[in-house]
């Protein structure tokens, strides 16, 4: 079976990582390809690294925040959102701050 175009820029993604490890951008696009697939637990894994690299506006912290959700960690989400809603404000994205704020208020309870 051949490659799909989405196989191959995963992988080459993959390979960027390994190339420059310290990278924040090859990070930050693998974890996407990654949650392109609903592979939630190695995108967390590269949104974490992303942010230890980078300092993000918001959209990270909100991607971060989905997938630690959608695989139960409840408290890791809500952390991940708070620190997105801080990013946002910080650099003038109310409106990403405002979903974000509705994304803890919407999380279950623990």
């Amino acid at each position: 079976m051949a490659d799909t175009p989405e196989t191959d820029r995963l992988q080459w993604f993959r390979r960027l990582c390994t190339d420059a490890p310290d990278e924040p951008r090859a990070r930050f696009s693998l974890a996407n390809e990654l949650l392109k697939r609903g592979d939630d637990t190695e995108a967390i894994e590269h949104l974490r690294a992303y942010l230890d690299l980078a300092e993000d506006e918001g959209n990270a912290w909100g991607k971060l925040g989905d997938a630690l959700a959608r695989t139960g960690d409840v408290d890791a989400a809500a952390d991940a959102y708070l620190a997105g809603i801080e990013q946002a404000i910080k650099h003038g994205h109310p409106g990403m701050a405002e979903e974000f704020q509705q994304a803890v208020e919407a999380l279950p309870d623990t």
